[in-house]
């Protein structure tokens, strides 16, 4: 019978190849894996989850950026060191910037705007936390500036004029206009020859006091900050409207947070004025304490929103 010598060399690769496995496995050189046998994978308990992540807060900062974010920064460290966990700041430019970071799930806690919170429609489910209590009260009105040696008397004179609004999304710097005017059947594009977003309260109250805009809607209590901070573009306007009253802006919380922790951070925040630092750091940002929020001061404004179709 003739032998294929290929035949012959293919045989003799597979036995030296099954020896040599042979013997691997005899001398327990080659780890043996299972798979038919479940792997056990370390868990992370509630606790430790609890202990280890960092606490992602929000901000946009439309009172005076550069100055306030440094306040906000210590009530950061303050939430830090009562909880024993990291507490990493984001701060955005806008209120949709926030919004959306909590949509996705990205940060734990937001300081909000009032137009911010009533707007927000994510698909990740937040909860109000605590809001701002000022001189003894949770509500604020809206503002409508002009500058002082003008002849506008009353909100209809600025049609036809530059107006300032703040961010899209607020209340006190946007909203409350829109809502004005569509109850008269108009709009802001038709109302005003121009109009334009600053996205901070102090520079709609500069570009009134400069002229830049013929109005502006800010919050009441921006121009309390500014009548301690500057007095002198404050002197340079005067109010011709207002309008109100509105619930202050909360601090919220995603609903999915682990409950413990939830309530204490819900706990560190209605104390934090009985902390002499952190107290004087509130005051800066023109809040005398946090108290538990009142959810039913948001629903008109939300409907107001969705009526609107201003919603993220």
């Amino acid at each position: 019978m003739k032998v294929d010598r290929q035949q012959l060399a293919l045989w003799g690769s597979i036995l030296l190849m099954a020896f040599l496995i042979a013997g691997c496995y005899g001398k327990n050189t080659v780890p043996y894996v299972n798979f038919e046998q479940p792997v056990s994978v370390p868990k992370i308990t509630a606790e430790e989850e609890i202990s280890q992540r960092p606490i992602l807060i929000a901000l946009a900062t439309v009172l005076s950026p550069h100055e306030t974010i440094y306040y906000y920064r210590q009530i950061a460290a303050h939430v830090s060191q009562k909880t024993g966990r990291p507490a990493v700041l984001v701060q955005r430019k806008t209120y949709e910037e926030v919004n959306i970071l909590l949509a996705n799930g990205d940060v734990d806690i937001a300081f909000m705007s009032t137009g911010a919170y009533s707007s927000y429609r994510g698909m990740n489910e937040i909860e109000l936390l605590v809001m701002a209590e000022y001189e003894g009260t949770t509500l604020y009105n809206a503002e409508i500036i002009v500058h002082r040696d003008s002849d506008f008397r009353h909100i209809d004179d600025l049609q036809g004029r530059t107006f300032a609004f703040t961010d899209p999304l607020s209340y006190s710097g946007h909203m409350v206009i829109e809502d004005y005017l569509r109850k008269r059947r108009t709009l802001p594009e038709l109302y005003f020859k121009r109009y334009f977003y600053t996205y901070s309260h102090d520079k709609s109250l500069w570009a009134v006091a400069n002229r830049v805009a013929d109005g502006a809607s800010l919050d009441s209590q921006i121009l309390d900050y500014a009548r301690a901070k500057n007095p002198e573009l404050l002197e340079k306007v005067r109010i011709i409207a207002t309008i109100g009253p509105a619930p202050t802006g909360p601090i919220a919380i995603k609903k999915q947070m682990n409950p413990e922790l939830k309530e204490q951070l819900r706990e560190i925040f209605l104390t934090m004025h009985q902390d002499a630092a952190a107290n004087a750091v509130l005051k800066k940002l023109i809040i005398h304490r946090f108290v538990n929020p009142s959810p039913e001061l948001y629903r008109p404004l939300q409907k107001l929103y969705d009526r609107s179709g201003i919603t993220i």
